[in-house]
């Protein structure tokens, strides 16, 4: 009888032993299952592909901030925007694809345009600081004129204010060689070859390099840059009344094939009370006048 209850016994703990070595491979074997899953494939962008970045609109262009063959308009001076300090850095090319290199940028009447290229290096001499009219960008660079342009632009502010009770704003003026390669770069990336050509100029082909023309607006536009600047009570008095100080309408509606660029109301070009205003009884655009 103890015989039998004994071996019992053993047969009890064989079975007990297998169930366990049973649980165990069981055990095993989920684990490996386990570590042997293949991981979801990792999320990558492809060449020449970047995150789309979430709109917040620009204040940018801003960036951009703008439209405009000088102002870039959207997007803004992201304007952009407006346009931020550029690092100093040489240009990729120093000569312009095609037309010519003007030898005498510094004269108030020089003519800038896609075919009278300004010297990668050029920068004017008597730059001032904006420090007596309102401005809209903080960027330093933008709110500068040459010292004639500035004075001007003072007495043309003035005027406004005093004859018809507008208020303007100077948005965007001088802007270096480097700073309108980022910008025209920003645009064509954005938007294309096609669009950044007529919205945008190139580098050495932007007046702003001159130092002589700026970018104004006014409150009803939310101080942005709009050709419907130009059907704004300011829009109009400016229109009228710019020669009188020494500053046209550099880009006039209608007017985009000769000048090579959309209509801007909002960008004016300095010239002297006396240029400007043989300019403006003309009803000229500036390249048919030097024609």
């Amino acid at each position: 009888m103890r015989r039998r209850n004994k071996k019992l016994k053993i047969k009890n703990i064989i079975i007990v032993i297998t169930a366990l070595l049973l649980i165990l491979f069981g055990v095993l074997l989920i684990i490996e299952k386990i570590n042997n899953k293949p991981l979801p494939p990792e999320e990558t962008n492809q060449p020449g592909e970047t995150e789309e970045p979430k709109s917040n609109e620009q204040n940018s262009p801003e960036g951009e901030e703008e439209t405009s063959a000088e102002a870039e308009k959207e997007p803004e001076e992201e304007p952009g925007e407006e346009p931020g300090q550029q690092p100093e850095q040489q240009p990729a090319e120093e000569t312009p694809e095609y037309g010519i290199i003007i030898e005498n940028p510094e004269k108030i009447d020089v003519l800038v345009n896609k075919k009278r290229n300004l010297p990668y290096d050029y920068v004017p001499e008597d730059l001032v600081t904006l420090e007596e009219v309102p401005t809209v960008l903080e960027n330093p660079e933008v709110n500068q004129l040459r010292s004639a342009a500035y004075e001007a632009l003072k007495d043309l502010f003035k005027a406004a204010k005093e004859e018809s009770g507008y208020d303007l704003y100077a948005r965007s003026g001088y802007r270096s060689y480097n700073t309108q390669t980022s910008l025209y770069s920003s645009y064509v990336e954005s938007y294309g070859q096609a669009a950044a050509d007529k919205y945008s100029a190139k580098q050495g082909q932007s007046e702003h390099q001159t130092g002589l023309s700026i970018d104004i607006t006014c409150e009803a536009l939310n101080f942005k840059l709009d050709d419907t600047f130009g059907e704004t009570e300011e829009g109009k008095w400016v229109a009228e009344n710019a020669h009188r100080f020494g500053y046209i309408i550099r880009y006039p509606k209608g007017q985009e094939d000769i000048t090579g660029y959309m209509y801007e109301p909002w960008h004016i070009r300095f010239l002297g009370t006396e240029l400007a205003g043989k300019v403006y009884e003309s009803g000229l655009t500036l390249e048919e006048y030097f024609e």
